[in-house]
């Protein structure tokens, strides 16, 4: 832009209320403001600015104009600004939540490896199954599962997540396989931290209510006691593949499985994103593939 100085020029002028101190900002001579101004009127064909032996005063035009500059610098400054970040280091605290089981197994042992990285991190892992209100409570990152709710929080997808209704043998010996959801009312069911179990039926999410005598909001517990008999469970694929493939659990209704669900990272929306959510996120995104079972999809 060929009068992009005039440019600067009124803006600080603007902004510092008198020429002189615009000049002395900009570090040239008044008259030389005072120049740039002129030319710039000029050029625009309009008076930017009331002047007087006392102050300055904005014209209807000046005060248009002015607002639209004032976002021409403050997208430079950003620019620059994103520049110089990409290339900083990570540093300071980093919050991180993650659900338990997943968060353990999966989230530590990486997070662990970029702090190898970057030692000069503080890093701060919380594991709960509870849902955390991530800027609230002051998380710079949150580790969901599922389908997500619509929000304003930016999300990348780390890797698939399969949910999977499986029994042991032996409960099959007592039971008959189901091969619809309504049959589900027949079966004992294992809930867990929900009692709606999620599928897909035509192309569409449904939710199906199910009922039993045994509950836990544990992981682990849940496959044990699909493990040892006690009925059935719903079960994402990290939980249950090692032993899907040994034969020893057995998945049932797998057409009406649900294939719109994953594992994201979650972090708040940021005009610039710090180093050190960017890159940890990156991290994430690029390894997660090496410490999930094999038949995880990534």
């Amino acid at each position: 832009m060929q009068h992009w100085s005039s440019i600067e020029a009124f803006v600080e002028v603007v902004r510092l209320g008198t020429f002189s101190a615009a000049a002395r900002h900009l570090k040239v001579s008044t008259s030389h403001i005072s120049r740039l101004v002129s030319q710039l009127e000029n050029q625009l064909g309009v008076q930017l600015l009331y002047r007087t032996t006392r102050q300055i005063r904005l014209t209807d035009a000046g005060a248009i104009y002015v607002e639209h500059c004032r976002h021409l610098f403050d997208g430079l400054r950003d620019a620059e600004q994103a520049i110089s970040e990409l290339q900083s280091t990570p540093n300071g605290l980093l919050k991180l939540t993650s659900a338990t089981t997943f968060g353990e197994r999966f989230i530590a042992p990486l997070v662990n490896d970029f702090q190898c990285l970057h030692p000069q991190l503080d890093v701060h892992m919380h594991f709960t199954n509870r849902p955390v209100e991530l800027i609230e409570e002051g998380f710079d990152i949150a580790i969901r599962m599922g389908v997500l709710k619509d929000s304003s929080l930016i999300a990348r997808r780390l890797c698939d997540r399969r949910e999977y209704i499986v029994g042991s043998q032996a409960y099959f010996r007592q039971a008959p396989r189901p091969h619809t959801l309504g049959e589900l009312s027949q079966h004992r069911c294992l809930i867990g931290s929900r009692p709606n179990w999620l599928f897909e039926m035509n192309g569409q999410r449904r939710e199906v209510r199910v009922e039993g005598c045994w509950t836990s909001n544990s992981g682990p517990a849940l496959l044990d006691a699909a493990r040892k008999g006690l009925g059935l469970a719903q079960l994402p694929d990290y939980y249950v593949a090692p032993y899907l493939a040994s034969g020893e659990l057995v998945a049932v209704l797998e057409p009406f499985q649900h294939h719109d669900t994953a594992v994201w990272a979650v972090y708040p929306r940021h005009r610039h994103l710090s180093p050190k959510i960017r890159q940890l996120v990156d991290y994430l995104v690029a390894n997660i593939g090496s410490v999930l079972p094999s038949n995880t999809l990534v």
